[in-house]
């Protein structure tokens, strides 16, 4: 009798064991897959439920993105193309709001959230890439350098043992230390303070996209560039990764805009000549 009870017992537990793993087996599914039933809601949807485009912009960039300190308007080439996106989407090119961002925090906040696209003098690279998606390049730059008139600075070959000021999180950066690896780099959060520290002295020359430097050279023409273009910067709006209906929006204002001539306009308006 003894061996009767205690063979039933014995399975009892197993069985109990087993119905109890796979339970646990059943609950943790759903939970690996975040949840399974919320769809996350794509760019576009989310700007027509908000009834506005929140677009991250330079606000120290002239000719691209500025703002006035006394009006506290931002303008510039991007913030028309911004204005531009919201009417094609909207209806209405007023229903933008503009949200600072440095060349160091634009990729942060875009996958945060913060702001539905990047439209900054951003260069596009397969690193970015790896990160963000892109649209079509909309403008094409080159790197440059900027130094005082009475500078001896002629170009990249000047640079062994001399401060360069660039801005973090650039492209310009990395690129410097490259191609002049004996020059000495500082880097700035934005292009106001480096070009505030390069009229102070503190660095001999400053480097980024030349179409940035013929802004700032143009606040103060006791500047000037020199040594030409050497590298090829194709600016492009970032977009989250894998958001492909907002890329092809995107895509379809900047051919829309070529097409109408708003583009070449703007072009004109901002830099002072229709693109060749």
């Amino acid at each position: 009798m003894k061996k009767l009870l205690k063979w039933p017992s014995f399975m009892l537990i197993l069985i109990l064991s087993l119905v109890l793993s796979g339970c646990s087996t059943g609950t943790d599914t759903p939970s690996a897959s975040g949840g399974g039933d919320a769809e996350t809601k794509g760019t576009i949807e989310q700007i027509k439920e908000r009834g506005k485009l929140i677009a991250g912009v330079k606000y120290d960039t002239k000719l691209f993105g500025l703002k006035d300190p006394a009006s506290g308007n931002v303008e510039g080439f991007d913030i028309d193309i911004a204005k531009a996106l919201a009417k094609q989407i909207l209806g209405d090119e007023t229903k933008v709001e503009l949200k600072e961002v440095t060349s160091k925090t634009r990729i942060p906040m875009l996958q945060n959230g913060d702001i539905d696209i990047i439209i900054a003098t951003m260069t596009i690279t397969d690193e970015r890439k790896e990160q963000v998606d892109f649209s079509d390049v909309y403008f094409e730059a080159g790197q440059s350098l900027l130094v005082k008139n009475d500078s001896a600075i002629t170009g990249l070959e000047s640079l062994s043992g001399v401060k360069v000021l660039a801005v973090k999180g650039s492209t310009s950066a990395q690129n410097i230390r490259e191609k002049a690896p004996d020059a000495e780099v500082l880097e700035f959060d934005n292009y106001q303070d480096a070009f505030t520290a390069l009229k102070a002295g503190k660095g001999e020359a400053l480097t980024t996209d030349n179409i940035i430097l013929i802004g700032m050279q143009q606040t103060d023409n006791s500047f000037q560039l020199v040594g030409g273009n050497f590298t090829s910067e194709p600016y492009g709006m970032a977009i989250r990764k894998g958001d492909t209906a907002f890329v092809e929006e995107v895509n379809t204002l900047l051919k829309s805009m070529q097409d109408s001539g708003e583009y070449d306009t703007l072009h004109e308006k901002w830099l002072g000549a229709k693109p060749e």
